[in-house]
């Protein structure tokens, strides 16, 4: 679109230009109602507002796409992990073409085995004993080798004792099968188990906050859990995510910087039975730091927060991730309170989970706040240290007088002295 305008824009100055040199009108492109409104006013607007592009979504998937990859082999050598990572579709469409095709592939051996023999040429023949009892194609070859891998064993078809090939073939196909039942079993076993719809249920504020608490800038946001089944050893951990450049000019797009949601004082281990409001002090050793109300819109910043703990019903760890970009950060906003006391119990509502309300909270960020505090500890400090001062400056000028009237003295005493001797 910015370029569309820049172009319209050259195009209308090639026009005037033309139209000063020559009588002949040059008509400018018909452009659309919002465009031709749009272009003398709102072009260095729309050109300059850009959108931050997430780096992790609000449901929690990474907004990164992996492109160039070259060493693919690698996805086949973790051959177990890539069949899980499928999406549902494709891993079921792999699990019954597996099955398939070993069912054919076994199915034409045994059919091979048959019509080499001369199995098929005696069929009917009491006196022929052939290799697998019953088999007089194709079909009836798959449908054994159905029976043998999956040990269904419906008594019509049955391996002769008179086929040495037919028994190698048979201890093959045995071991073969118990290892793809095992492989693919096993795939399906922990696509289902996943903890990733348990982290489904764990919920995050739609917005985080800035406001006081306790006298200190405080950044915060919301967590929950929706089952009444709970997150064992759960932990919470948050972290900027920011490009920055360094001072030799190294440019690093996406820096992640950790934010301190109480790891040092423990309050980042959770007891999530109820749902929790997560608080990160805004101090010297924060990223938020110099970052006041008026410059917080135009940062390009993004928070990520990750809760982790294992499933108490399976033991599986779960993780659950979400983020907040400027717009979504609130400040001067509190979080409307969700727990209220029953008879008996407590109680949660979900319906203001995500509601906020606003509150008295200063526009500075939280280093000016400390300046302006230490600024107002200045008088005080000043009259008690002046007052010390001018009392040790006292203490030394009666000191020096008393030290001048006792030379004064010793000199008189001397004088008299030297009077008497002469």
């Amino acid at each position: 679109i910015c370029l569309f305008f820049m172009a319209a824009n050259v195009l209308e100055e090639d026009s005037m230009e033309q139209d000063i040199e020559s009588p002949v009108t040059i008509h400018q492109p018909k452009l659309p109602k919002q465009a031709r409104e749009d272009l003398p006013k709102n072009i260095s607007k729309e050109c300059a507002k850009r959108k931050i592009q997430r780096y992790v979504r609000k449901d929690g998937k990474c907004n990164v796409h992996h492109g160039n990859v070259r060493e693919t082999y690698r996805y086949l050598t973790d051959i177990f992990t890539t069949l899980v990572d499928l999406k549902w579709r494709f891993n079921l469409l792999i699990f019954v073409m597996v099955y398939t095709v070993t069912w054919l592939f076994f199915g034409m051996i045994w059919w091979l085995i048959a019509y080499v023999r001369g199995d098929m040429d005696h069929i009917g023949d009491s006196t022929w004993t052939p290799c697998v009892s019953n088999l007089n194609g194709f079909v009836s070859a798959f449908l054994f080798s159905i029976e043998t891998e999956t040990t269904i064993g419906y008594g019509y078809r049955v391996i002769t004792d008179k086929c040495p090939e037919g028994i190698i073939l048979l201890l093959v196909q045995s071991v073969l099968g118990s290892i793809v039942n095992a492989f693919m079993v096993g795939c399906m076993f922990v696509k289902i188990s996943q903890p990733k719809k348990r982290a489904e249920t764990l919920v995050f504020s739609t917005n985080a906050v800035i406001s006081m608490r306790d006298g200190k800038l405080c950044l915060m946001f919301r967590v929950g859990d929706l089952r009444n089944s709970h997150i064992v050893e759960a932990s919470i951990r948050a972290k900027l995510i920011k490009s920055k450049q360094t001072k030799e000019g190294e440019f690093i797009p996406l820096n992640q910087t950790d934010i301190n949601v109480g790891y040092y004082t423990g309050d980042d281990r959770l007891f999530l039975v109820s749902p929790l409001i997560i608080s990160h002090e805004i101090n010297q050793q924060s990223p938020f730091w110099e970052i006041s109300k008026a410059q917080l819109p135009k940062e390009e910043l993004e928070i990520v927060v990750i809760l982790e703990g294992m499933v108490e019903a399976t033991g599986m760890t779960c993780q659950a991730r979400s983020s907040y970009i400027t717009s979504e950060i609130l400040w001067g906003y509190r979080f409307t309170p969700v727990l209220t006391l029953e008879d008996g119990f407590y109680e949660v509502d979900y319906n203001s989970f995500h509601e906020t309300y606003e509150t008295n909270t200063p526009v500075y960020s939280a280093k000016e706040l400390a300046e302006m505090a230490s600024r107002a500890e200045l008088p005080l400090t000043w009259s008690v240290s002046s007052k010390l001062d001018q009392h040790a400056e006292l203490e030394t000028e009666e000191e020096e007088k008393n030290q001048e009237d006792q030379n004064e003295r010793n000199g008189d005493v001397a004088n008299l002295e030297n009077e008497s001797k002469v």
